[in-house]
């Protein structure tokens, strides 16, 4: 739920929250929108490509609550963080989805990827961005997968790069990698 209090004065024009599958970033991230004291707006990546990714989606936004104004946005992330405006804190879950549609739909990674960092510094809202890291584990077997692996930790580290924050989450705890965590409100 939004606090919907004022604007935390801190709170990070750009944050990137780091993670593994299931480790608890979204979550975390969602909590840390709240944190903001703006409006939330959900900026989702996913698509329903099968029923078990449509009942997903359905979760995550029934466990947002009503709050949340979202925004469905596969491909043309950039574009769509000018829809929002300062008084909104948009979380873009997630990057490494909308990495994977871009090569599904064979578009250009790289003028996409530099579409949205410009996007990410010129936007009026502050944003939170969600991505996997997927360079913990062994070498993938598929040149498919290489590249993904390869465009993913090049993606994260252009974000890395911009951010004002820097969060890797794991089992749900957050551990700072860049800046400092805005303080609570009393």
């Amino acid at each position: 739920m939004s606090s919907g209090g004022p604007a935390n004065p801190v709170f990070p024009k750009l944050t990137l929250i780091l993670g593994g599958a299931r480790s608890g970033k979204s979550s975390w991230a969602e909590g840390f929108v709240d944190l903001s004291g703006k409006a939330p707006v959900y900026l989702a990546t996913g698509r329903p490509v099968d029923a078990e990714m449509a009942e997903r989606i359905a979760r995550h936004r029934e466990n947002r609550g009503d709050d949340w104004r979202t925004i469905e946005a596969p491909l043309e992330v950039a574009n769509a963080l000018y829809d929002a405006t300062a008084e909104d804190c948009v979380l873009l879950d997630c990057a490494t989805f909308w990495l994977s549609n871009l090569m599904m739909d064979k578009r250009d990674i790289d003028t996409a990827r530099e579409d949205l960092i410009r996007a990410l510094r010129g936007c009026g809202p502050s944003v939170v961005v969600v991505s996997n890291e997927v360079g913990h584990g062994v070498v993938p077997e598929n040149a498919l997968a290489r590249r993904f692996r390869d465009a993913q930790g090049v993606l994260n580290a252009r974000l890395a790069a911009a951010a004002e924050l820097v969060v890797f989450v794991t089992a749900g705890l957050p551990s700072v990698l860049k800046g400092k965590l805005p303080e609570l409100p009393a």
